[in-house]
């Protein structure tokens, strides 16, 4: 039986992985996918949400994070757009301001910081007052993210519901 070369016949994911490298590298972006609005007013977003019957998804990124892009391109965006997902996006190390649930106002940087959130991407499921009402979805993996996603969403749904 003969061995594999890593270098002649590499595994599966290391080809998926590389492929998908060079589709979000910086530059590169999809055709007519529009970025997700920055959070200006949390709790006007939230308001805005629950109106809908809806959670406020908040997406925690950083500026050049292939992995945030990742996210936002193949499951945010889409998903606000053909399923008028509620979803704004903060971005860590961020000066511009927003005000929080409570009506106080401080940086994305501040706010992201005060959830002592430390992963892009992170994402938060909001409900009434501003409490979570599900689990955050921290990371990347291409392999499994549709899932997870849309099991924090239907555990947010109902906790909505409820």
């Amino acid at each position: 039986m003969k061995a594999r070369s890593a270098l002649r016949d590499p595994p599966r994911r290391q080809w998926l992985v590389a492929a998908a490298s060079l589709l979000l590298l910086p530059g590169v972006k999809a055709a007519g996918l529009p970025a997700l609005p920055a959070s200006r007013s949390l709790a006007d977003e939230l308001r805005v949400a629950l109106r809908a019957g809806k959670p406020l998804v908040v997406m925690v990124s950083l500026e050049g994070c292939v992995f945030c892009r990742a996210v936002r391109e193949s499951h945010l965006v889409p998903m606000r757009e053909q399923e008028g997902l509620a979803v704004v996006q903060l971005d860590m190390r961020s000066r511009q301001l927003t005000r929080d649930f409570s009506g106080g106002q401080m940086t994305h940087d501040e706010r992201v910081r005060a959830w002592n959130v430390k992963v892009a991407p992170t994402l938060l499921f909001f409900g009434r007052d501003g409490a979570e009402v599900a689990e955050r979805l921290s990371g990347y993996s291409p392999d499994f993210y549709s899932f997870y996603l849309a099991e924090r969403l239907a555990q947010a749904r109902a906790r909505l519901r409820a």
